[in-house]
């Protein structure tokens, strides 16, 4: 007997994926800065977290191509260090909370019974608070910090994942391929991962690269309000903290950071209308 057609892993996914110009540009975005990101040890010209109080506001030079903050560290370096905090993080985060929530959906709409109701009622009660509001509430419960914004993150972010899933495993789970499988005796296990999951595979990366876009903005929208990075690690949003105060003086310094906060968050949007257009060109 043949598995389930996976049709969001056919080999010309990837292809197609590069033909879509939408995809294509928000590929590269995300390339560009996931490389500076992670070269930044290399690239950084300066210790990101030195200080030279003689040097602040220091205007653009060879020495400092964007110039320095008001500690006199150089803003370049800290971008580039920043983005190995926001970005990667952003990434890391998002693929962990989607691998919870697929679990968890797939668990929930294959088990079905007294099972997917337990599961589905805790996911009721976490929808009841908008995301946002339950991120706040649990890192104020917690603490400000990297560590507890992240345990926040995942507390909030998976309830999502898994309701698309069970959705679509609800779907799939009555399919004649699917039936045929448990005809012949193969294991729950089995029919899920192979059956069943390649099914939910397409909706679910859509959804990761959409999520992952507006973790980066929340993630960074925190560090901005003091509950997430702590200095003086570099990050964009803390950098954006940071230069708040020097605004009048120094404008550039939250601009900077302002600017890629904005490019890699419409980088993701763009891969995810580009995916989204390839896996169904229905809704171009």
């Amino acid at each position: 007997m043949q598995d389930a057609p996976p049709a969001a892993l056919r080999p010309s996914l990837l292809r197609q994926l590069l033909g879509d110009r939408t995809a294509l540009l928000g590929l590269l975005i995300l390339v560009v800065l996931g490389l500076l990101a992670l070269l930044a040890p290399w690239l950084s010209p300066h210790d990101p977290i030195a200080q030279d109080v003689l040097n602040r506001f220091a205007p653009p030079s060879a020495a400092h191509p964007l110039g320095t903050d008001h500690l006199g560290r150089d803003e370049l370096s800290r971008l580039l260090h920043g983005g190995r905090t926001s970005l990667l993080t952003a990434v890391a985060l998002g693929t962990a909370i989607l691998l919870i929530g697929t679990a968890v959906g797939l668990v929930s709409g294959f088990a079905g019974g007294k099972v997917d109701g337990l599961i589905m009622r805790v996911i009721d009660v976490l929808l009841a608070f908008p995301n946002f509001l339950l991120v706040l509430v649990v890192v104020g419960a917690l603490g400000p910090g990297m560590v507890n914004l992240a345990v926040a993150f995942l507390v909030a972010g998976w309830v999502g994942y898994a309701r698309v899933v069970r959705g679509l495993v609800l779907v799939a789970r009555h399919q004649p391929y699917v039936e045929a499988a448990h005809a012949l005796g193969f294991g729950s296990g089995r029919i899920a991962i192979r059956h069943l999951l390649p099914n939910v595979y397409a909706p679910v990366m859509v959804l990761w690269t959409l999520r992952t876009g507006q973790l980066l903005l929340a993630f960074a929208a925190l560090s901005f309000l003091g509950l997430g990075v702590q200095p003086p690690t570099a990050e964009w949003g803390a950098m954006l903290n940071e230069a708040r105060e020097a605004f009048v003086r120094a404008p550039q310094l939250m601009i900077y950071p302002g600017i890629v906060i904005t490019v890699a968050a419409l980088g993701f949007n763009l891969l995810g209308d580009g995916l989204r257009d390839v896996l169904d060109p229905k809704l171009r």
